[in-house]
């Protein structure tokens, strides 16, 4: 700049730059979204549904609880495993205290990658998922929030197509529809679960496979579809449940009690 008669003046040559440093800016585009990835469920028959062929990645996926159970989160859980694969870190963000590290891990969780991070209000779980989202090191970022506010929704949507990370909202039982900017909605609630076969050289039953009832309500080109599936210990995965008549027609003499996810 120059003063001349007590007008500022522009460099031209400074002037010509900054012209230059647009047209470039212009021609480049904003910066580029990383390629997300679909993620498998593994599972044909829920694959098959999606029209990805699995869960997509760079975009938020919403898991509200059926019920009081902790099915909900045993199902993040295990969409949070095959997220990480075997080097990935995962964040799960909330207001309360009360993650069980053995049943995380139950489902494949590697707890030595969970950043765990808890807050004081759903505005605060918002605002640790955007930033974490927006950092481009996770996996996954996982938030527990009861609320959903349309703007909120569409500021992780945006960070997480920055980041190129997957964002999972879990909400308890009873939350109100988050509307907009969710690319899949999912219901889960927990269903008794059935003995599992003994194993060979031994007369007893193995212990009782998790069972969930998985919802998927809302998918963005995709038609809505409900499954009955259980975790299978042995194999570290989901499957769908056997039909009834494949089943045992009366719980073992010992009594073996319902287990619920986490």
């Amino acid at each position: 700049m120059s003063v001349s008669d007590g007008v500022f003046r522009p460099d031209p040559a400074l002037v010509a730059d900054l012209r230059t440093r647009i047209e470039r800016i212009g021609r480049r585009g904003p910066r580029p979204v990383r390629a997300s990835k679909v993620c498998p469920f593994g599972i044909d028959a829920v694959d098959r549904v999606l029209p990805w062929g699995g869960l997509p990645g760079a975009c938020v996926h919403e898991v509200t609880a059926a019920d009081i159970s902790a099915a909900a989160a045993g199902f993040c859980a295990v969409l949070l495993t095959r997220l990480a694969g075997k080097e990935g870190a995962v964040v799960w963000c909330g207001r309360k205290d009360g993650l069980y590290g053995p049943g995380l891990a139950a489902f494949g969780l590697d707890t030595t990658r969970l950043i765990v991070v808890r807050t004081r209000s759903d505005k605060d779980v918002f605002w640790a998922m955007e930033e974490a989202l927006r950092s481009g090191s996770l996996a996954a970022v996982l938030g527990e929030t009861g609320g959903a506010e349309p703007i909120a929704l569409r500021r992780l949507q945006l960070a997480a197509e920055a980041g190129g990370v997957t964002a999972l909202l879990l909400r308890p039982a009873g939350a109100a529809v988050a509307l907009g900017w969710t690319t899949t909605r999912w219901r889960v609630g927990a269903v008794a679960s059935v003995p599992a076969a003994a194993a060979p050289g031994w007369s007893r039953a193995g212990p009782d496979r998790p069972r969930w009832r998985v919802e998927l309500r809302r998918c963005k080109a995709g038609t809505p579809a409900t499954w009955l599936l259980e975790w299978h210990d042995e194999t570290g995965g989901l499957a769908v449940a056997a039909d009834l008549r494949h089943r045992p027609a009366a719980p073992p003499a010992d009594g073996v009690g319902s287990r619920w996810a986490v």
